[in-house]
């Protein structure tokens, strides 16, 4: 499948010199949802647990948790887990920001595959595994529906196995 033409990309947003990749068509194709969820389901069956960035890579990572029925675990941006976590600081194009996970969330040694919505510049995907590992567990993948491959975050995640369906 095409998944580019489910991909609306918006220039300029949301701030200039972006290029944003606009999921909202692809939500709303029920053919083209289905056949990402059983993409990354393909890819990450073998898990423990799955782990999912917060916002709108929710709606994926839920979807192949309950394909797959294997539990799934939030990292969320500061402030919006209510018990105890761990945090990880991360660099932006613009600014620092942290992302959190609950400390209980899973057992040392269990393997989980990351997903996040897009690896571009590869901070927000580094700070997951940082979260992951820092709590004893393995990550078995980290998966992306779309890579921006001019900004080789590829590259700074060496060693790790990367899945995504869709290169820009």
């Amino acid at each position: 499948m095409d998944l580019k033409q489910y991909i609306r990309v918006v220039n300029n947003f949301p701030r200039d010199g972006i290029s944003f990749k606009d999921i909202t068509p692809l939500l709303a194709s029920p053919e083209a949802f289905q056949y990402v969820v059983d993409s990354l389901a393909t890819s990450i069956w073998t898990v423990d647990k799955i782990v999912g960035l917060d916002s709108r890579w929710f709606i994926f990572w839920s979807a192949v948790s309950y394909k797959l029925w294997i539990p799934f675990v939030p990292i969320r941006k500061i402030g919006k887990l209510p018990y105890d976590t761990i945090k990880v600081d991360y660099h932006l194009e613009y600014g620092i920001d942290s992302l959190e996970i609950h400390t209980d969330a899973i057992n040392d040694w269990e393997e989980v595959a990351i997903i996040d919505d897009l690896l571009a510049t590869w901070w927000t995907a580094k700070a997951s595994i940082e979260l992951v590992e820092q709590l004893w567990w393995i990550v078995d993948s980290v998966n992306f529906v779309i890579e921006l491959t001019f900004l080789h975050g590829k590259e700074k995640l060496d060693g790790y196995k990367i899945n995504k369906l869709l290169e820009y």
